[in-house]
């Protein structure tokens, strides 16, 4: 790669001290990450020199962008900064438009590229199965989008639902009647909830059912009408469970399904989410979102464990493949 130079010029010491980070913490960290730059800071003018001094002068650009959109920039942000410019992908467009407006004043927004497809393929389609690791967001953007559509009169309910597979035969020992035994398993989805609306107001919604949270298993036999409906953790669904929640949906409303292949807890191991994903692909109106390790958006290290695991796998599955 030939060796070039930039100039990025950051209009205001404000933005410049948001581009550098506290005691230049983001110019160490995009320092570190592009070895082979040569990085010069003099007033607000930052020079790059070096194979990679594009990429460089892209990241600070669109770090500037960001910040002139009124976000902070935390190191965690920059990672994912970098990750998409790398991706040829645009993160201030990413990062910077906002999804919704939570009552509680809250504004959401994508985290990554993967996160923005997810979120326009639940707009513009009715069934919407999100597969992914563990802290990509799914549950927590479906539930913003399900509030926002109740609020603006697009559904008259919200419907959480999730299989109860883990309690299995303890639920038996667990103190209280059938919901309180049931109610750990359902946490997520009202931590989701209440990230969204204040306590007052999510308690009277949930008091008038307007926002129904309920097991799996309570939806047989139901016809849901204008509701914006969440299926969580749909890998611990049998093909059964899954086909008759599906038969639900009813005229108004949409569906979004969360889950995790590495994480199928199911008895015997027959998911109904991984059945879906082979049965159901080419629908009208029916779409997957594949999110990965880069939609990763909790503290890093939970991207490196994810990765982790993936290595761990793959290094598995060649060795069985050898020996068969």
């Amino acid at each position: 790669m030939t060796d070039t130079q930039v100039r990025i010029h950051v209009p205001g010491n404000h933005l410049m001290v948001g581009v550098l980070g506290q005691r230049d913490e983001h110019l160490r960290l995009v320092a570190d990450h592009f070895a082979d730059a040569d990085i010069h800071v003099r007033g607000n003018e930052i020079t790059v020199a070096g194979p990679s001094a594009a990429l460089v002068g892209q990241v600070f650009e669109e770090m500037v962008q960001v910040l002139e959109a009124g976000q902070r920039i935390e190191p965690e942000m920059l990672d994912r900064v970098i990750d998409m410019v790398e991706a040829d992908e645009s993160p201030s467009d990413v990062l910077s438009a906002p999804i919704v407006r939570a009552p509680n004043g809250r504004v959401v927004r994508a985290k990554s590229a993967g996160q923005k497809r997810y979120v326009e393929m639940i707009r513009s389609n009715i069934v919407t199965f999100a597969v992914g690791p563990a802290g990509t967001g799914k549950t927590w953007l479906a539930v913003a989008l399900a509030v926002d559509a109740l609020m603006s009169k697009a559904v008259r309910r919200i419907v959480l639902t999730r299989p109860a597979v883990e309690a299995g035969e303890r639920l038996g020992f667990l103190p209280g009647d059938l919901m309180a035994k049931i109610d750990p398993y359902l946490a997520p989805l009202y931590d989701s909830l209440y990230d969204m609306l204040d306590v007052e107001t999510a308690a009277k919604l949930l008091e008038r059912k307007t926002i129904d949270v309920a097991p799996l298993a309570f939806m047989r036999g139901r016809t849901l009408n204008d509701s914006f409906i969440i299926l969580d953790e749909a890998q611990n669904t049998t093909p059964e469970q899954m086909k008759m929640f599906l038969t639900r949906i009813g005229f108004g409303s949409k569906v979004v399904v969360t889950g995790d292949r590495t994480q199928i807890d199911v008895p015997g191991g027959k998911s109904g989410l991984i059945d879906v994903e082979q049965s159901l692909d080419g629908i009208p109106g029916l779409a997957f979102a594949r999110l990965g390790r880069r939609d990763i958006t909790r503290h890093r290290i939970v991207g490196d464990i994810v990765a982790a695991y993936d290595r761990r796998d793959a290094q598995r599955n060649g060795n069985e493949r050898t020996r068969d």
